[in-house]
């Protein structure tokens, strides 16, 4: 065969190669020949990050005292049925997305479908700072997976930092109990 420039070339369908009249047939390279230092790099590498990923979860393992000290009360006053207390502690994003009676409501379905808590486990706290939307100024969200008399769940609590004191912005349960 020729090509247009008058060349001929003869191509194998086997794939091994292709030449140009004159030319010495193109193949791959030859392989680099092995060296142990950046396997050894890769290997340390690989350890590094898993055992870095097994010794941690996602966000925070400790929370500030204060954010604790607000879980444990409003957790305190779940509990203790004083749903109306926990309403009225509550940030004012809380009572925007609520009433009293709906807040009264879904705490008794909670404790209906799920019983007390009998045990949870810290499984993340996340710090916000943000300067717009509802959770404007400083916020923390606070997972925890909990073991409840009926059941097992995630709780997750949303403090918002209001004139010093922490407040709880939302409270979230999600259990295949609840179904």
């Amino acid at each position: 065969m020729s090509d247009s420039g008058g060349r001929s070339f003869r191509c194998q369908v086997s794939g091994v190669g292709c030449r140009v009249s004159g030319q010495r047939p193109k193949t791959k390279p030859a392989p680099d020949t092995w060296h142990p230092i950046p396997v050894l790099y890769a290997l340390i590498l690989l350890t590094a990050v898993v055992s870095s990923a097994c010794g941690s979860s996602p966000g925070r393992r400790t929370i500030p005292a204060e954010v604790e000290s607000t879980v444990n009360s409003v957790s305190d006053d779940i509990r203790a049925e004083r749903y109306e207390k926990v309403y009225t502690e509550a940030s004012d994003l809380w009572r925007q997305d609520a009433t009293l009676e709906d807040s009264v409501a879904t705490f008794k379905t909670l404790r209906t479908k799920l019983g007390e808590v009998e045990n949870r486990t810290l499984q993340s706290a996340t710090e916000q700072e943000k300067s717009g939307g509802p959770l404007k100024g400083r916020a923390f969200i606070v997972t925890y997976r909990t073991r409840f008399q009926h059941g097992e769940g995630m709780e997750t609590f949303t403090l918002v930092e209001r004139n010093g004191r922490w407040q709880l912005a939302r409270y979230f349960v999600s259990s295949t109990a609840l179904q």
